[in-house]
């Protein structure tokens, strides 16, 4: 379709002839010339054109319906929307969504007793619509309306300061279209946490919540996106964006238009910002973004070139617009099934947490924030809530969750791990007996004693009885002292220490050979067997 628009105003306001069009790529000079002269003879219409008319539109009011493709490509037995409308009020009224305007659509249809399209082909209909008429992705910014985001294209290093690793710092853009006001943050990790934690960042920065996110399709956020209609976001995003009450709205597949803001203040931060930055060595995320920081907010405070005033004043209008914050952040929840084992914790990240004694052996749903470890049942009753573990091997035990006599009851207990150490020898159990002794709670050790005692099914209770003598000599009786030697003392022992019934599991059932079956002779004498088997055959 020829920009209609375009030529009109051209040729009437601008005094351009068809050639003079034609070379500057409206199309060809007797295509050009054609339509001036059906406009010129359309009664309908005249310049200056009425205000809002779309090339769709002219197109209809000078060639007629059909030869428009209104009704040339489409089965008429359907009632048709009015896009035009449509589109105008997607892109001035607040909080407008294309379901709200179907079922507007849906319900003049069943009044007036006509048929209508489902609302699928109600949104692919409007998409081409939209292709047709140039209008397309120009969407007037409306005040709290909407919140881009993106990562840049450009990204940085920083060399660790204590350790000397080159890291890649990669940077998430935000802005609010119609302030254009800019938040950044670099980032050492894209993954679910951190990307649910800028996204916190950036309505903290803006003071705010907005009615819709626009976002790239990248896997944090969207998981699959194939026709933009009923896009399938990433679980933790939609939750995120749940609980601030706002709505995630993907951009289309490879059409960066749908969120020409952020676009376009990546392109101001990497032809400006970025320059500066990448000017300087870094040694850690946090001075890298204070750089940042200090930088966007002159951005932020710089007025417009065109413009009389800047993105922060038009922030401060803007901002009394937002849903207010949610009174506690979303916080990124990490889960897992795990087992109950019979010590009456479940471990979690390297760190142990204890629950009430009628799980034990249960499979449990462990929901992990940053600060807060929850673990439920699989029906969702909550079992117990506790911190996070600030270090590998933390235990929380809470007593009521044992039984009173667990000592006793227990499947595991002390009694238990000395009677097992006691078929290894006496320098093994007093390790065990040492062990048992060396947290607060006789129960937290429990995981220790029975990693020992493991170490008796791949190698000999000779080389576990020496490791632990060893252990008792240099007096550091841990775990991990036995875990460390045992290997060199089964090696040095030989075939005597390792458990020679190592295999007789995996064997079990398997026919074993005698030598003679790969005697030479035997298997010669095989193959001319079934090589005459085959002449025969062959007969």
């Amino acid at each position: 379709m020829l920009d209609y628009k375009g030529i009109i105003i051209k040729h009437y306001g601008g005094g351009l002839s068809g050639r003079a069009l034609a070379e500057q790529g409206f199309g060809s000079k007797s295509g050009i010339n054609d339509f001036l002269s059906a406009f010129e003879a359309c009664e309908r219409l005249s310049f200056p054109l009425p205000e809002g008319i779309t090339n769709y539109g002219i197109a209809e009011l000078v060639y007629g319906a059909n030869e428009a493709g209104r009704t040339a490509s489409r089965d008429t037995s359907f009632e048709y929307p009015d896009y035009a409308a449509v589109h105008t009020a997607m892109a001035n009224r607040k909080n407008m969504t294309m379901i709200f305007q179907w079922n507007q659509y849906k319900c003049v249809c069943e009044e007036t007793e006509k048929k209508y399209y489902s609302y699928r082909r109600f949104c692919a209909n409007y998409e081409t619509w939209c292709r047709e008429n140039e209008e397309t992705m120009h969407f007037q910014a409306v005040a709290a309306q909407k919140m881009e985001v993106d990562f840049a294209g450009q990204t940085f290093t920083l060399v660790d300061g204590q350790t000397g690793e080159v890291c890649t710092v990669v940077v998430f853009v935000a802005v609010l279209p119609y302030s254009q006001y800019i938040y950044a943050e670099g980032m050492l990790s894209t993954r679910e946490p951190q990307w649910i934690a800028v996204n916190n960042h950036a309505l903290r920065y803006f003071g705010g919540v907005p009615a819709l996110v626009v976002c790239d399709n990248c896997k944090q956020a969207v998981l699959a996106n194939q026709d933009w209609i009923e896009p399938v976001l990433n679980k933790d995003y939609a939750e995120w964006a749940e609980h601030n009450h706002t709505v995630i709205m993907p951009a289309k597949v490879r059409k960066p238009r749908m969120k020409s803001s952020v676009e376009n203040a990546v392109g101001i931060l990497e032809s400006g910002i970025f320059h500066t930055l990448a000017a300087r060595q870094y040694f850690s995320l946090e001075q890298f973004n204070q750089d940042l920081w200090t930088e966007l907010e002159k951005l932020n405070h710089a007025p417009f070139r065109k413009k009389p005033h800047d993105r922060y004043s038009c922030w401060m209008e803007e901002k009394e617009e937002l849903l207010p914050l949610p009174a506690v952040e979303y916080e990124f929840m990490e889960r897992r099934m795990a087992k109950v084992s019979p010590d009456f914790h479940v471990r979690f990240d390297n760190a142990y947490y204890s629950v009430d004694k009628a799980y034990v052996h249960q499979q449990v749903i462990v929901a992990a924030t940053e600060r807060v470890v929850r673990i439920s049942s699989r029906q969702g009753n909550l079992l117990a809530e506790w911190p996070r573990a600030e270090y590998k091997g933390q235990w929380f035990t809470d007593l009521s969750h044992l039984p009173a006599n667990f000592k006793d009851m227990a499947e595991w207990n002390s009694g238990f791990f000395i009677r097992k150490a006691m078929t290894v020898g006496p320098h093994t159990t007093e390790v065990i007996q040492r062990i048992l002794k060396c947290r607060k709670l006789e129960v937290q050790t429990y995981r220790m004693c029975q990693g020992v005692l493991n170490f008796s099914n791949k190698y000999s209770r000779e080389a576990l009885e020496k490791s632990c003598e060893s252990a008792l000599n240099s007096g550091k009786v841990t775990y991990t002292t036995i875990k460390n030697t045992i290997a060199a003392v089964a090696g040095e022992l030989g075939k005597n220490g390792y458990n020679p019934h190592l295999n007789d599991e995996r064997n079990k059932g398997a026919f074993v050979m005698g030598s003679e079956a790969s005697d030479i002779d035997t298997l010669l004498s095989r193959s001319e067997t079934l090589a005459g088997a085959r002449k025969e055959g062959g007969k």
